[in-house]
């Protein structure tokens, strides 16, 4: 049997009505661990197998349907609480990523699992926007003094946020990539092109281009920790934006910006996995981002070993080498070399050996 039984049906669901049940068992643990069950219910639906699915099944997948529903509830009362603990900052709030896909209503939301929320401010408004957060409950996750300094200095983000009583989690980023990464843009044209969300007051979206980029920079910048399921976001925001003008916006961006690299990779892997249907110029332009054969067969192997479920609980050495690759060129991107020794150097043999929790040098 094939070991990746859910990539095939992601990108064919009408395959669900010849599984068996040993198969339904891998399919489920694999869903599961992607954080695609619910994606795999509606895909269900919309295949017209769902009420010729054995009881066991089709229990999982309603079960699936209700944590969906009940986290897309938390996260419209979060954006909420959000909104309202930051409602003296002078602009609107940019929402990222899942809030983003599901208070703008796209497909991409349709029964996503979440995390956390990610929201997009100025950085001269960082100060007042952790103020009042601070204010209405949020607190700091890491708290010694070098990871301040790491998160300050360096990241496009302030340390993640936890709220005491509700527990839920917020990242607050003022940048879309780190200060000292390879790729590093300004986010001005970011804020300008964002639009309004409709029926949220002072809450915006990024533009189209934008969105597409902003996940698949995140992705192949080495976030693949539910790579599959991101993966499969972009294929759901390519196949609803796809028009025209889309397409000319989402090329010109990516050339504007330096982003081309990690598009070409997002789009490799989606006519891969997914088979997502990308214009032909579109592909043709996007060569000009190829890296040499070497680099790119090389990337390909890696990025086919992250996004194949394969079997929970059964690692497999490709996929851990793969890991490690993603890990390192990951790093590679994100800071210059003598940072990157300085990091390393520190996380791996100085802080393990604090005991006072400052993590100072």
């Amino acid at each position: 049997m094939n070991a990746d039984l859910l990539t095939p049906i992601l990108r064919a669901p009408e395959r669900l009505a010849a599984y068996d049940p040993a198969q339904w068992d891998a399919l489920l643990r694999q869903a599961r661990a992607a954080l695609l069950l619910p994606r795999l219910a509606s895909l269900a639906d919309q295949a017209g197998v769902t009420t010729s699915l054995p009881a066991p099944v089709a229990a999982h997948l309603r079960a699936a349907r209700t944590l969906a529903r009940k986290q897309a509830q938390s996260v419209r009362w979060e954006v909420k609480c959000i909104r309202r603990a930051l409602q003296d900052l002078p602009v609107p709030l940019i929402l990222l990523k899942g809030a983003a896909y599901l208070l703008a209503e796209l497909r991409a939301g349709r029964g996503r699992l979440f995390a956390d929320v990610d929201i997009l401010l100025p950085k001269s408004l960082l100060g007042q926007a952790e103020n009042d957060l601070m204010l209405d409950g949020w607190t700091m996750s890491h708290h010694n003094a070098y990871d301040q300094r790491y998160y300050r200095r360096w990241m496009h983000e302030l340390p993640p946020l936890k709220h005491a009583l509700r527990e839920s989690v917020l990242d607050v980023h003022h940048a879309i990539l780190p200060e000292t990464s390879r790729l590093r843009f300004s986010a001005e044209p970011l804020f300008e092109a964002a639009r309004p969300l409709p029926g949220w007051e002072s809450l915006r979206v990024l533009a189209p281009a934008d969105m597409v980029l902003h996940s698949a920079v995140h992705l192949f910048s080495g976030e693949f920790e539910h790579g599959l399921r991101d993966l499969a976001d972009l294929d759901s925001l390519l196949r609803e934006f796809a028009s025209l003008q889309f397409w000319l916006d989402l090329t010109a961006r990516a050339d504007a910006l330096g982003l081309g690299r990690p598009l070409y990779y997002a789009m490799t892997q989606l006519s891969s996995c997914f088979a997502t249907p990308i214009p032909r110029e579109v592909v043709e332009h996007m060569e000009r981002y190829r890296p040499s054969q070497a680099v790119d067969a090389l990337m390909r192997a890696m990025h086919a070993r992250l996004f194949r479920p394969g079997s929970p609980g059964r690692p497999r050495t490709g996929k851990t080498l793969a890991r490690q690759g993603a890990f390192v060129h990951a790093h590679w991107l994100k800071m210059p070399v003598a940072l990157l020794l300085y990091h390393s150097i520190y996380k791996s043999a100085i802080a393990p050996w604090r005991r006072d929790g400052s993590g100072s040098l």
